[in-house]
């Protein structure tokens, strides 16, 4: 898959993250991987959030998926599956261990994935969405969106 777009943003309080987040979500078609990348408290949960907001979701039902590994949210327009890899060894085939192939038979199904460097080269097959988020906390975060077809 080839980079097609890259644009970089910088977010100064975790709401607009959110609504960084929400921005993606209303613009996303149905079909889309979403990798999260960024180290812990950097404010992926927050992003993904704001992406079911973005697609009219309650966003006081979304829930970090660490501990379930995958949340999956019906939203009005296509199922969004949000899976964490924290928690997962970064050995074997996690994509299986959560059943990312069986997601991937929707092609209408949304993935957002936290901690996608542990799949180590998974091949969606599938638009994909790079966000790189740095920083912590309250302060400032740089948020980098990547698209590849």
């Amino acid at each position: 898959m080839t980079q097609r777009e890259v644009s970089t943003t910088v977010t100064d309080s975790p709401e607009e993250t959110f609504a960084l987040g929400q921005k993606v979500g209303a613009g996303l078609l149905g079909g889309e991987i979403l990798l999260l990348h960024g180290g812990l408290g950097a404010g992926k949960t927050l992003f993904a959030k704001g992406v079911l907001g973005g697609l009219g979701y309650d966003v006081d039902e979304v829930t970090s998926p660490s501990f379930t590994l995958v949340n999956l949210y019906k939203t009005g327009k296509f199922d969004v599956y949000h899976i964490d890899f924290w928690r997962l060894d970064k050995g074997g085939d996690l994509a299986g261990a959560v059943g990312i192939s069986d997601m991937l038979e929707d092609e209408s199904a949304v993935l957002v994935i936290e901690w996608p460097e542990r799949l180590k080269g998974f091949d969606f097959g599938r638009r994909l969405l790079e966000v790189t988020i740095e920083g912590d906390g309250e302060g400032p975060r740089k948020i980098s969106l990547g698209r590849s077809d």
